[in-house]
């Protein structure tokens, strides 16, 4: 949808935002993002900003700081994994996860969120295909298999 262009996906958060706040009709796609947003108040002012400015900003794990953009686009990632049941294991484990977490949706997503941003940590930093494999077995750990 937006290829490779950082700062175009991170406008398309903002411009999601402001049409969430203003009450603004929604496509499908938007709804999905706007449902992540709200999830996510701490990341509001931010998205309050001027996104010329605040889209092209860099963070630093090595300074301590976390990308929003990244957190809300992996669980965008996740909810469309569960869509499509690709990887074809990913519901069931969803499923064991959802009931480890006490049906806290959102908690299992950080869980399946760290296992899919580490294959594709992995993935980059060894210039590979991100490892599925590796993917279904972390999360099959967090479910204690």
């Amino acid at each position: 949808m937006f290829g490779n262009d950082r700062d175009q996906l991170r406008r398309f958060f903002f411009s999601v935002w402001n049409k969430t706040r203003s009450h603004q009709a929604l496509e499908p796609l938007e709804q999905q993002i706007s449902s992540v947003l709200q999830q996510h108040p701490e990341y509001h002012r931010l998205l309050e900003q001027d996104p010329d400015t605040e889209a092209g900003r860099d963070y630093l794990p090595e300074h301590g700081q976390t990308n929003p953009y990244l957190h809300l686009g992996l669980h965008i990632a996740l909810q469309e994994q569960l869509a499509t049941h690709r990887p074809a294991a990913i519901a069931g484990l969803y499923q064991d996860l959802l009931a480890l977490s006490g049906g806290d949706s959102h908690a299992t997503e950080h869980w399946m969120m760290e296992c899919l941003a580490e294959m594709l940590w992995q993935a980059q930093r060894h210039g590979l295909p991100p490892d599925q494999h590796a993917y279904l077995d972390c999360l099959n750990k967090l479910t204690g298999r």
